[in-house]
Parts: C-alpha cells; sequence; structure tokens
C-alpha cells in the first residue's frame, strides 16, 4: 500500500496539468455547494437573530399629554411579555431623522415637528412564535392613545420560505456535481488504464491479482481528493474572507452585530471526506468497468 501510495502520486505529478484540471473540477465541485451552504446557514443566523431581538415601535398620538405618556409606559411595563421600552420623544426622533435621512437642511425649513412619541417596545426573549408576537402588538394597540404598532414579520417569513427553497437548491446542484465528478474522474482513471494495458497485462501473467492491480488507481483517485479538498477549502476560505470584509460595513449601517460563520476544522475535514469519497468512488467505478 505504501508503494502504491507513493507511486502513484508520483505518476500524478508527471502530469501536472491533467491532475491540476481535475483537481480543479473535484474543487469547483465541492466549493460551490459549500459556500451556498454556507451563505444560507449565514442567512438563517441573521434571520434568527433579528427574529430574537424583534422590536416593536408603538407611534403615539399627536397631542399627547407627557402624563398620559407616562401612565401608558408603567401600565406596559406591569406586562409579563414586555422586557422593556425606551420612550422616543418627538425632538429627538426628529434628531435621529435629520442625522440618517440626509435631509437635514430640508427638515429645518419645517415650522413645526411632525413626528410623535415612540415606544421601541423590546418583548421578553422568550417571545419568539411570530403569532405571540402579533398578540402583543393587538394588546398595544387596543390603548386611545396609541395610532399605530408596527410589527414587520412578514419578510423574516418569507425569509425562511426562501432559505428552505434555497437548500434543495443546493442539494440538487451537489447532486448533479457529484455525477460530473464521478464521471470525470472515472474517465481520467479509464485514459489511465488505457496508457497502462500492456503494464497491467504483464501484472497479470504473473501472478497479480485484480485487487494488486486496482490499488494504484485508487490511491491516485484519493490523490485527486484529497488535493482538490484541500484546493476547496482554500477557495470558500478566501470568497467568506473577501465577503466578511464588505459585510462588516453593510451590517455597521444597520446597527447589526453579526459575524459570517467560518471554515473551523470541522468543515476541513468533512471536505476532504466528501472529496476523498468522490475520488475513490470515481475510481472504483472506473476499475470495475475498465
Amino acid at each position: 500500500h505504501q508503494s502504491s501510495c507513493r507511486d502513484s502520486l508520483y505518476r500524478s505529478l508527471q502530469t501536472p496539468v491533467q491532475t491540476l484540471l481535475t483537481c480543479l473540477v473535484i474543487a469547483i465541485a465541492i466549493a460551490l455547494p459549500m459556500g451556498l451552504f454556507l451563505s444560507l446557514q449565514n442567512a438563517q443566523q441573521l434571520g434568527e437573530s433579528w427574529q430574537d431581538s424583534a422590536q416593536m415601535s408603538a407611534f403615539l398620538k399627536r397631542g399627547a399629554k407627557p402624563l398620559a405618556i407616562d401612565q401608558l409606559k408603567a401600565s406596559l411595563e406591569r406586562d409579563a411579555a414586555i422586557q422593556s421600552i425606551e420612550v422616543i420623544n418627538p425632538a429627538k426622533a426628529l434628531s435621529e431623522f435629520r442625522r440618517y435621512s440626509g435631509l437635514g437642511s430640508i427638515l429645518l425649513e419645517l415650522d413645526e415637528n411632525p413626528l410623535p412619541t415612540v415606544f421601541i417596545v423590546q418583548p421578553m426573549s422568550t417571545i419568539k412564535d411570530p403569532e405571540q408576537l402579533l398578540a402583543l402588538q393587538k394588546a398595544i394597540a387596543l390603548s386611545p392613545l396609541v395610532e399605530t404598532v408596527q410589527l414587520d414579520l412578514g419578510w423574516l417569513r418569507r425569509l425562511n420560505e426562501l432559505l428552505i427553497l434555497g437548500e434543495r437548491f443546493v442539494i440538487a446542484l451537489a447532486s448533479l456535481l457529484v455525477v460530473g465528478v464521478l464521471l470525470i474522474i472515472g474517465n481520467t482513471l479509464r485514459l489511465a488504464i488505457t496508457s497502462r494495458r500492456e503494464e497491467i497485462v504483464v501484472t497479470k501473467m504473473v501472478g497479480g491479482t485484480n485487487g494488486f492491480v486496482r490499488r494504484p488507481f485508487l490511491y491516485t483517485g484519493f490523490w485527486y481528493g484529497f488535493l482538490g479538498g484541500i484546493m476547496a477549502w482554500i477557495t470558500v476560505l478566501i470568497i467568506l474572507l473577501w465577503v466578511d470584509y464588505s459585510m462588516q460595513d453593510f451590517m455597521e449601517k444597520y446597527q447589526v452585530d453579526f459575524n459570517l460563520t467560518s471554515m473551523d476544522l470541522s468543515t476541513l475535514i468533512f471536505m476532504l471526506l466528501v472529496s476523498v469519497s468522490l475520488g475513490i468512488t470515481g475510481s472504483l467505478l472506473s476499475v470495475q468497468r475498465h
């Protein structure tokens, strides 16, 4: 086995172009679905983090008296489903709107502040079910002092549906790429078997078993898969670092603390196992047939 392993690696290095192209095919076939899967995983974590911190914006009626506002705040804070309430008065709301909207010069020309007092309601962390959040929204909206309560969960539901669709797409794409890799490795090994036909005939004539003849080709498939897995890991790692650099600027604008899921040692081991399995399986199918 040691001799076959060394000999197969040496023969692969003697044809660097063919070896590189085969490893690149394996790397792309693994890196593409793995990259899409990590993207879906990050999107799911981002959606869960937003859902876990679901906030409601209760817009009060304009002209509400400070005493009535304080009484409403105290009444809502006694609700067991509410963790905290932040009050944003009209002056603070206008200041924030002027800062983030880019309409500062236009807003200075307003005769009066058109913005109402807003309650930023933070539900308890144990409340994650959309139905419970909707029930809390309706309860807050029953107050005669509240104009409207904003809670947008529709986009989160659509995001979850898109993630489920994306997972199915990744599975289908990975299946097609696996078949393609097996065919390419099988064809590459078929050419190698054809070029070594006379050597195989002589080996069989002097008593070489089928396992002895197959062994170098199986190790060739192993090296294809191993090198392809390393290249796939490096490719996905570079893409994640590049995307993470751009993602941080985007998240800062929305004041969200979020980091992309990185490539850890377990992911590398998983990718190597998959790529090596594909290499050995493709070579095994080829040697059994030819």
